[in-house]
């Protein structure tokens, strides 16, 4: 096995701490090939489809990957930005605004990098720039408020196979959720009230979270509960009543039961039980992607216009949104607690070269170290 290092390795590289954003990820091209490869890989996942390997290779392989990429593909057409899928342009966005707000505190002792967990830019790739910038302490935060093993599980997976290959593994903390972190709830509060302020306010606000199939709730997954503590707080935020928001899942996949009530039949089902009007908000995304733009923005307010709703408004994910920098920011600064910023003062650089080269010269005279 040859271990993975920094190519130019020295030892008066400067240390620097290191901040990994992470989100689902996307296609490269919104393409039948590019969903296909994408596809392949995410769905490929034992975290995120918890089927026997053998069996679900022919299922995959023989039946999803020859159907699903071609619609998948007119979906992604149908929300592509100018600068590739929202989900990868809003990620960068966040990232960026991090990036900024650290280093008014670490100047540039602080290294922000974002990575899709499927797709690109990988978490391999944007692992290696980190070392190859000095990382040697790496905080890891999904963009997932609430645990999934399908989801954060998942992430701390991949971060873990690549420092299997490392010779030198960095400091690492992950953050595995944060479904009920104070500036979490705030920014949400305060980004729907700016939006009833811009646009008015419907009669009931559904709060829709991705699905998982409901087994994983049985064996012991925290999702569903999460979702139901972030809709409780976000509420009681809001001065909501029970009667004036719902929970509900959206994109499920396949034949099993997964998590309930569905959004989608939840829609349909409103107005002929009075009520005309909703807002709809996902507060398990992060940024606006697939999910949120195609199918709860056009589809789902297809069903809730068809079955009788007058008004429909959906209110956008945080995305890049002020609120929720402040908020992601307060949430690394409080997980980069006592891993201060190193010393990177030329004096400092000069001094640790120094000494290397004292051992090298008294133990290894010949060798370039």
């Amino acid at each position: 096995m040859n271990y993975k290092g920094p190519e130019n390795f020295r030892h008066n590289h400067p240390d620097r701490l290191g901040v990994l954003v992470t989100n689902l990820g996307t296609p490269d091209a919104p393409t039948t090939s590019a969903l296909r490869r994408y596809l392949a890989e995410f769905l490929w996942d034992p975290r995120v489809v918890e089927v026997p390997r053998p069996l679900w290779w022919l299922i995959l392989h023989g039946i999803i990957l020859r159907i699903r990429p071609r619609r998948s593909a007119k979906a992604y057409a149908g929300v592509w930005q100018p600068e590739g899928s929202p989900l990868l342009t809003h990620t960068a966005k966040q990232a960026d605004g991090i990036r900024e707000a650290l280093k008014v505190r670490y100047g540039q002792d602080v290294v922000v990098g974002f990575a899709m967990r499927y797709g690109n830019p990988s978490i391999e790739k944007v692992m290696d720039d980190m070392q190859e910038q000095g990382v040697r302490r790496l905080l890891v935060l999904p963009l997932y408020p609430q645990y999934s093993a399908s989801t954060s599980a998942s992430t701390f997976d991949a971060i873990a196979k690549v420092l299997t290959r490392r010779r030198w593994l960095p400091d690492l903390r992950f953050v595995s959720h944060y479904p009920d972190y104070p500036p979490y709830i705030e920014a949400m509060a305060r980004h729907i009230e700016a939006h009833w302020a811009n646009h008015g306010r419907k009669e009931k606000l559904i709060l829709s979270y991705h699905g998982v199939p409901l087994r994983y709730l049985l064996k012991g997954d925290p999702y569903h509960c999460e979702c139901h503590k972030t809709s409780r707080l976000l509420a009681e935020r809001l001065g909501l009543s029970k009667e004036d928001y719902l929970t509900t899942f959206q994109s499920r996949f396949g034949r099993e039961e997964w998590l309930k009530p569905y959004t989608d039949e939840t829609l349909k089902s409103l107005p002929g039980n009075g009520v005309q009007s909703v807002d709809v908000f996902c507060p398990g995304f992060s940024a606006d992607c697939l999910e949120t733009l195609e199918e709860i923005r056009e589809e789902n307010r297809g069903y809730f216009m068809a079955a009788g709703g007058e008004g429909f408004s959906y209110i956008p994910a945080l995305n890049a949104t002020r609120g929720h920098i402040d908020a992601l920011v307060k949430l690394i600064e409080e997980n980069l607690q006592g891993w201060h910023a190193p010393d990177n003062t030329p004096e400092a650089l000069a001094a640790r070269q120094d000494r290397a080269d004292e051992r090298k010269n008294s133990t290894y005279p010949d060798r370039d170290l």
